[in-house]
């Protein structure tokens, strides 16, 4: 079982991956082979041992590729070889050669352990381009509304008090900058953090004050990194949906904690709410347009990057205010604040 799992981590970013020559290695061991050859559909791409000459592995693979089946066969120094295609979405992406009589059943095993590993290579890279293409939406769609709101506040303080114009002016830049920043894919739950206070700080200037805000993050979650603007669109939401039809005055909490190896983030509002369904529909982005790009984008995001058992879960009624809570691994493989 340690094998088969280190077999997983060599070849965790595919046939050309910097672990292949590894995995290759790994396989002779397993099979007791005197060579093992691995190649995608352009050719070998890695080897361990004897293995046989160019032209006949090159020969093998193109009736293990035209045939889609298994091939064993005696080459001319008298060497028994068999070659197994490795299938990847129902669909050949290479094959699994390997030399010195070699028990064709045990070849088929260890060529099933190759492709569900390369499946799992696979997901991960869709899962990720899937991530950062939704991550390209949600900065495209940086809300206009919450702009314009904002350069309104900072003109009517221009006369009035200017110096506070010019603190959330510099405030409205750092939050600009942050949105927009093309550093990488992920940043820690600090970055997030300061980037929401700033958000926060803008929005307190809007509501006249009438908005009143708490903040609490363990020291242990601060470095984690989740996935870029993850937080804020969540408090956009809160406030946008929650806290703009509400009367009177508002308080939306931000707060972080450790929870054993996850990192627990939660954005509270004491606003209008809203109907259990409705909450539903929006992370299914099947909600209101208006009001479902950020939580569906966020939801999305993380289950791509987490897998299908992460992602927001949202705590709502009509009249009760919104919570929405964020569970993530503290560490994965491969998420890494830049």
């Amino acid at each position: 079982m340690r094998q088969v799992h280190a077999l997983g981590v060599d070849l965790r970013d595919g046939l050309h991956g910097r672990s292949v020559p590894a995995a290759a290695k790994r396989l002779r061991r397993l099979l007791g082979a005197d060579g093992v050859v691995l190649a995608d559909l352009d050719g070998p791409v890695a080897g361990h041992g004897r293995r046989p000459e160019p032209a006949e592995v090159d020969s093998l693979l193109a009736q293990v590729f035209e045939y889609g089946s298994n091939v064993r066969t005696r080459l001319s120094d008298g060497t028994t070889v068999c070659a197994v295609p490795l299938n990847v979405a129902d669909e050949i992406s290479g094959a699994l050669v390997a030399s010195g009589d070699p028990v064709e059943a045990d070849v088929e095993a260890a060529a099933a352990l190759v492709s569900d590993s390369l499946d799992h290579a696979a997901l991960r890279r869709a899962r990720a381009r899937i991530a950062a293409a939704d991550l390209r939406t949600l900065r495209a769609q940086i809300s206009p509304h919450f702009v314009h709101n904002a350069l309104a506040v900072i003109a009517a303080l221009v006369r009035t008090d200017p110096d506070r114009a010019r603190h959330l002016l510099s405030d409205f830049a750092d939050y600009l900058r942050y949105g927009f920043s093309e550093k990488g894919d992920y940043a820690t739950v600090a970055d997030e953090l300061e980037a929401v206070q700033t958000y926060l700080e803008l929005q307190r200037a809007r509501f006249h004050d009438r908005l009143d805000i708490t903040v609490r993050m363990a020291p242990e979650v601060l470095p984690v990194a989740i996935p870029f603007l993850v937080v804020q669109p969540i408090v956009e939401n809160a406030i946008r949906h929650g806290l703009e039809r509400k009367e009177g005055r508002g308080h939306i909490s931000v707060s972080g904690f450790g929870e054993g190896p996850l990192c627990v983030v939660e954005i509270e509002d004491d606003g209008v709410g809203m109907h259990p369904d409705l909450a539903r529909s929006l992370l299914a982005g099947t909600g209101p347009e208006s009001r479902s790009i950020g939580l569906a984008n966020v939801d999305q995001r993380l289950r791509a990057v987490y897998g299908p058992e992460y992602g927001l879960v949202i705590e709502t009624a009509l009249g009760e205010g919104t919570k929405v809570t964020v569970r993530v691994p503290r560490f994965t493989r491969g998420v890494v604040a830049q």
